[in-house]
């Protein structure tokens, strides 16, 4: 058997880290390429599979190489409860943009325009994913695989298509945009090739994106309440898709 420790050296700076248990049991369950995973409990850590993952169990069995818990916290920036870390393979940039592209789209896309605040972005990846949504674009400068936002997203990267793009690249489709000024939200339906984007709690909505914009949206607010969490604005306009006629049956 291969020593883990080194091949976690050898391929750590080009792969995707999955920090904690969840995030790994999200990556398997959609497909993702593992070539190392590390514990510092392996026997916790298949008690937890038989517990919440039994359709990965096996999986997880071969996988997961029992390591001390010194060197398990030496791999990773911040130790996980579940003492379990792994790297994958990141999805080709290629194969998520033709998801992106791929038309008619069964699912919006969802776009955080400029986002600034990384646990907030992973949020949204894990709702986006929940949705059945076909991705989430970021523009700006914030990298959508960085580790906080992997392990913010729980894994769930592996469940849709997640890409950072430029506005002039985004997918097509009717662009809508959430902004206090728009229309109120319940009056509309949401298609499924929807383009929903969102912009940054302290900033709003770039000047690029709003000239791109199609229709300006406004989720119900309470006066005097200044704006909603990115996450929560988010899973209530995804819900509003779904409560409409969209979201997959399973």
């Amino acid at each position: 058997m291969n020593d883990p420790v080194r091949a976690w050296h050898r391929l750590a700076g080009g792969s995707v880290l999955l920090d904690g248990f969840h995030a790994l049991k999200h990556a398997l369950r959609f497909g993702a390429e593992v070539p190392v995973a590390v514990t510092a409990d392996r026997r916790a850590a298949l008690a937890l599979a038989d517990e919440l993952a039994p359709d990965v169990r096996d999986t997880l069995d071969a996988l997961l190489s029992e390591v001390p818990r010194e060197t398990y916290a030496s791999l990773v920036p911040r130790p996980h409860p579940t003492a379990v870390a792994a790297l994958a393979v990141r999805p080709s940039r290629e194969a998520n943009l033709r998801t992106l592209a791929h038309a008619p789209r069964s699912a919006p896309v969802v776009v955080l325009d400029q986002p600034r605040n990384l646990g907030n972005a992973g949020a949204v990846i894990r709702l986006a994913a929940g949705f059945g949504a076909t991705g989430v674009v970021t523009t700006g400068t914030l990298d959508p695989w960085h580790p906080t936002v992997v392990r913010g997203g729980a894994g769930l990267h592996f469940a849709t298509a997640v890409e950072r793009l430029d506005v002039d690249e985004l997918p097509r489709g009717p662009l809508f945009a959430l902004d206090p000024e728009g229309e109120d939200s319940r009056g509309v339906k949401l298609p499924d090739d929807a383009v929903l984007a969102f912009g940054s709690e302290r900033s709003g909505l770039s000047a690029e994106l709003r000239s791109r914009t199609d229709h300006l949206l406004a989720l119900p607010m309470r006066p005097q309440v200044s704006s909603y969490n990115l996450a929560t604005s988010v899973a209530m306009t995804l819900y509003h898709w779904s409560a409409t006629g969209g979201a997959p049956a399973s």
